[in-house]
């Protein structure tokens, strides 16, 4: 959600990936694995979105997507006007100077051959940005942001703690000052004493640079802290998205109540009462017709199964609060 008279940075419109299966003699397809199926949503300039749902629900899949690392099967990315997914190779190559990701484990997305002055000098070498002196003091500045001094720059990712490495992950995806960044469950890998230290970091960066993020966690405490909006995903399609303030206080799709109400209350006179979801996840190489959470859902009705719920915005005083669900869709 862009601010009023202001376009968006970042437009994704109707995304889809779908991984083919393959099987038989001839290998051939014989299905598709859904994980993104139509996705839309904006992000403004200097905005945070929060993407949250459970393992498997193809978060991941679409923040790699945007960026084209995967490949879309269908769709649009539009970043300031610029279709990303109709760029060439070479074309595709400049335009991701704007755009960054961070990794989820810190040491596998660095490599152990490289010290970090490699590391973090290789987006400029790519794009031939500078001088040499002028990467090198490049390193330095973008070290001084995450809160690292020079002497690391000649040493090895393994000599770092898992915050450490998460930091010099976060300065290599700064190097080309980017508009936007993916960061992919960037703290989930930490522990909780560091995770407050790289989240305090990413708002700082959010804060002071201006640059958007998609921050994709399963943890609704760790997306509440750094968000102005949330998308609620299941099943490869954003089910629910609001303000982080609305989505909190008045949640209306059942499947983000059930999130909700899991989170542990640091009360002990106050009772939770968490819903309580049955069965499991359906497979996305054979997603239910109808709504996808239909099956689990504890308000499921009749249409449920038959039609897939149109996307309502059913916010008030001018706030966006869009929910997919047939609890709020207009009667036929």
């Amino acid at each position: 959600m862009s601010e009023v008279g202001n376009p968006p940075l970042l437009q994704v419109r109707d995304l889809k990936k779908y991984f083919p299966v393959r099987g038989g003699l001839l290998h051939r397809v014989t299905a598709q694995v859904r994980a993104v199926d139509g996705v839309d949503f904006e992000i403004g300039h200097g905005r945070t979105l929060g993407l949250v749902g459970e393992s498997g629900c193809g978060k991941s899949t679409l923040g790699r997507a945007i960026l084209r690392l995967h490949e879309p099967t269908s769709g649009q990315v539009l970043l300031e006007g610029v279709d990303f997914t109709a760029l060439d190779r070479k074309a595709l190559v400049a335009e991701r100077r704007r755009v960054q990701i961070i990794f989820q484990d810190p040491f596998a997305s660095l490599s152990p051959r490289r010290t970090v002055a490699q590391i973090i000098r290789e987006p400029l070498d790519v794009h031939r940005i500078g001088t040499p002196d002028e990467r090198a003091h490049r390193v330095l500045e973008l070290l001084d942001v995450v809160g690292m001094g020079p002497e690391v720059r000649d040493r090895y990712p393994h000599e770092f703690s898992g915050g450490q490495r998460q930091r010099i992950g976060i300065a290599r995806a700064l190097a080309l000052s980017p508009k936007f960044i993916v960061a992919d469950e960037p703290v989930s890998a930490l522990d909780v004493s560091v995770q407050s230290q790289v989240l305090n970091l990413i708002a700082k960066l959010k804060r002071e640079h201006g640059i958007a993020f998609l921050f994709i966690s399963h943890d609704l405490a760790v997306i509440q802290h750094v968000s102005d909006e949330i998308g609620v995903m299941y099943l490869g399609r954003i089910v629910e998205r609001a303000a982080v303030d609305d989505l909190y206080r008045e949640p209306k799709h059942p499947y983000t109540r059930a999130l909700l109400s899991a989170i542990p209350v640091p009360d002990p006179n106050r009772k939770s009462q968490p819903v309580v979801l049955f069965g499991d996840v359906p497979s996305p190489m054979n997603p239910p017709s109808g709504c996808p959470f239909h099956t689990r859902c504890p308000e499921a009705m009749a249409i449920c199964s038959e039609r897939r719920p149109p996307v309502i915005d059913v916010g008030s005083d001018g706030h966006t609060h869009d929910v997919a669900c047939h609890l709020f869709s207009p009667a036929p």
